[in-house]
């Protein structure tokens, strides 16, 4: 939610307190008297293994093979058996890949569990029809097919409540238990508990010099704290190693600092493009997401046009429900939990109504 500046008056600590106190009883209650959801979920193949829809030209039976699909554009890789092995659209660097199952939740007691094979991985260079012929991708696919190794949701899931804290060779703490931001002491105005603007490099507490020449100084009091899209920042960024401006104007072609810059920007594929922020522009075709798209929210009125809140699809919990990974005021951190509003795309949550675009990078 990066990029709004407010002002508001001074008040006492006690005042704060009782502010902060009755703001976030009150964001609860309201977003979890939530309506039964209205918008069909349909998977598309992605994250179930199945054929799924969207005009593809099938295999040969009984042999491992490549086909197309549509809307965005896209190629599959499935096996002898048919079961999808990869998916990887054309303009975007995530891949998604099967490998083996595992059970994504967290300590949180309202966290919902989503048991998946899926894997998502950043790739050297963007997809395009026919680069499964070529050899950049012929050794990535071979080194990353079946490998281990944190991905997109290993990373995501390193910043939840109770995360241990995990040190790189330098002694950097680089994951670990983060809060959304530090205790907005001015006041709760509009149910701001906790000051935005936290970025990856507050939470390393270390310098983080970007290409454009300018070196992001991290501050004590946001030390280990990350807001929604510096979180989407860490993940893909700092962790999956996407190129990073310093702002959402900087020179260069990496994923801007806010959510709404992410979601305006040119780079990646828009899978949902944005058409407004009006609740009418809300976008009905989630079935088209893919496990590790960024999904961009528009709550707060103050902000005016620009969309203030971000996050990235994980998958179907097991109730069927499609579920999202993002740094929120209520639990003050990244969670998939549905303390403050159901971490839902699907029915009509407080969070499902706020969705307004999303992008695949």
């Amino acid at each position: 939610m990066a990029g709004k500046k407010k002002s508001r008056p001074v008040v006492s600590g006690l005042v704060v307190l009782g502010l902060v106190g009755a703001s976030a009883y009150l964001t609860v209650e309201l977003r979890t008297h939530e309506q039964p959801g209205v918008v069909e979920v349909r998977n598309v193949g992605v994250m179930d293994g199945a054929a799924g829809s969207g005009g593809g030209k099938g295999q040969e039976k009984g042999k491992e093979g490549w086909s197309r699909l549509a809307n965005p554009a896209r190629s599959v890789l499935r096996g002898a058996d048919g079961r999808v092995k990869a998916v990887l659209t054309d303009g975007a660097r995530t891949a998604t890949l099967t490998g083996p199952a595992r059970t994504l939740t967290e300590a949180t007691a309202s966290a919902p569990k989503i048991s998946t094979t899926d894997w998502v991985r950043l790739m050297p260079e963007e997809w395009k029809e026919g680069a499964e012929k070529e050899k950049w991708f012929q050794d990535w696919y071979a080194e990353n097919k079946d490998s281990k190794e944190d991905d997109v949701f290993a990373a995501s899931f390193q910043y939840t409540a109770g995360a241990p804290a995990k040190k790189d060779p330098q002694g950097v703490v680089y994951a670990g238990d983060a809060n959304f931001g530090p205790l907005n002491t001015t006041g709760a105005e509009g149910g701001d508990l906790r000051l935005e603007q936290s970025d990856f490099y507050d939470f390393l507490g270390t310098p983080y010099p970007f290409r454009d020449g300018t070196v992001g100084q991290p501050e004590a009091m946001r030390a280990k704290a990350i807001d929604c899209s510096g979180f989407v920042r860490m993940v893909m960024g700092y962790r999956m190693r996407y190129p990073l401006m310093s702002s959402d104007k900087s020179s260069g072609d990496g994923l801007p600092r806010t959510a709404n810059g992410m979601a305006r920007s040119k780079r990646g594929v828009d899978v949902l493009p944005l058409k407004g922020i009006a609740a009418k522009d809300r976008p009905t075709a989630i079935d088209q997401l893919q496990p590790g798209d960024l999904v961009f929210f528009k709550f707060d009125q103050r902000t005016g046009e620009r969309l203030d809140h971000s996050g990235i699809v994980v998958g179907y919990d097991t109730q069927g429900h499609l579920v999202f990974i993002s740094s929120r005021e209520e639990i003050n951190g990244p969670t998939i939990a549905n303390t403050g509003g159901t971490s839902r795309l699907d029915g009509n949550g407080f969070y499902a109504k706020g969705l307004r675009s999303a992008k695949r990078l």
